[in-house]
């Protein structure tokens, strides 16, 4: 990676608000499962291993920052998702089948779509009051 690239990508995080870095995290998380079940399509167990570990990575993240004093039902909701998120990815990564991966896929983008469309809506009522 060119030096430029990284300087860029370190301040974008830096200067991040909370809001972004989850969709971040949750975008990164999406396209190294899509990389994993490309790499198991192509027999290359060596980048499967690797994509599906950056994955399981984020998704340990996003689960310990969840705060459930505050979150309540919804913090124990999405627990459960993220167990079944590793889970799901752990026996991929055993079985070599992208199936496992695929319903993470599908976990992960409706979530990402959930968190992006609350954070949109929560924008638009400060953006209401403040006016």
């Amino acid at each position: 990676m060119s030096y430029g690239l990284g300087a860029y990508k370190k301040t974008s995080v830096e200067t991040a608000s909370k809001e972004q870095i989850l969709l971040m995290l949750y975008q990164a998380a999406i396209k190294n499962c899509k990389k994993g079940i490309e790499a198991i399509e192509q027999k290359n167990l060596a980048k499967k291993g690797e994509y599906i570990g950056k994955m399981q990575d984020i998704v340990v993240e996003l689960s310990n920052s969840l705060d459930f004093e505050v979150g309540g039902d919804v913090a124990k909701e999405l627990a459960s998702l993220y167990d079944y998120l590793l889970y799901a990815s752990t026996q991929a990564n055993i079985k070599i089948e992208k199936s496992h991966l695929e319903g993470c896929l599908k976990v992960l983008n409706t979530l990402y779509d959930g968190w992006s469309e609350a954070i949109k809506s929560l924008k638009t009522q400060t953006n209401t009051k403040s006016a």
